[in-house]
């Protein structure tokens, strides 16, 4: 088992050419074991996606205090190559068009670079498990052949970043959004992808706003997040709640001093 721990992580983003600092994450604590689907529900610009991007390595952030660790070893001087070389993996909500490399050279790559330098995958091998991940997406070999998500629909490009993760086989999963834009067809193929990954070798958490996607992937824990903190925690039974109930009830319920039209982006 392998352990992801964020743990009282507090993130500003600085403005440099406005010279302005502002914090987004005001204490975030959480630990997610490979073996467990978390889920982080939470209204627009509460902070959601500064997390994942933060956990990842993103150099427009700044972690003012806190720390990200996995299996208790510190990785905030890590690069964010060397974050996914120890297993971290973000599907990422608006993932960038790549010329002069197809997908298929850039899985590769990626995948070699999770193993032992000296160790690449055998060809052979890694055309037959392209293969299978193409099927169980409903992916034609044309996509992985052309350049790295050009002219790709929104819903193809969610698909390739499954279908990354499910070659790559990272210890941890982010998913950003990974549901957006998705129309039900498309959401039940990703979620089919995710699925086919080994849960026990596997942490995934997955932010989205809405509980569609819990249908297909199960969590075992949701997380709701307002004003740059996680405010609350539950079983999947927490996701039918805000469904109903909305995030205002939520905020009333718990006594937050939270506007939730106008919160840090």
């Amino acid at each position: 088992m392998t352990t992801l721990e964020v743990k009282d992580l507090h993130v500003s983003f600085i403005d440099e050419e406005e010279e302005t600092s502002k914090e987004i994450l005001k204490g975030v604590n959480l630990t997610i074991r490979t073996g467990e689907t978390h889920a982080i529900m939470g209204p627009n610009g509460t902070g959601k996606s500064t997390l994942s991007e933060t956990i990842m390595g993103n150099s427009n952030y700044t972690i003012t205090q806190g720390d990200i660790l996995i299996d208790g070893e510190s990785i905030l001087d890590k690069t964010v190559d060397e974050r996914a070389r120890a297993g971290l993996f973000l599907a990422m909500q608006y993932p960038a068009e790549i010329k002069g490399i197809t997908n298929a050279e850039f899985i590769q790559a990626a995948v070699n670079a999770r193993r032992n330098e000296d160790n690449p995958v055998p060809v052979g091998e890694f055309i037959d498990e392209l293969d299978h991940s193409l099927k169980i997406l409903n992916m034609s070999q044309e996509m992985v052949d052309r350049y790295l998500n050009e002219g790709f629909s929104g819903g193809e490009k969610k698909r390739n970043e499954i279908l990354q993760m499910m070659m790559i086989k990272p210890k941890f999963s982010i998913l950003d959004e990974i549901d957006s834009g998705l129309d039900i067809d498309a959401l039940q193929v990703v979620s089919r992808g995710v699925n086919s990954m080994d849960n026990k070798e596997l942490g995934t958490l997955m932010i989205t706003h809405y509980q569609r996607i819990l249908n297909y992937i199960k969590p075992d824990f949701v997380h709701v997040m307002m004003g740059g903190r996680i405010v609350k925690t539950g079983d999947s039974s927490l996701a039918a709640e805000l469904e109903n109930n909305g995030y205002a009830s939520l905020r009333d319920e718990l006594g937050l001093d939270i506007n939730l039209t106008d919160e840090d982006v």
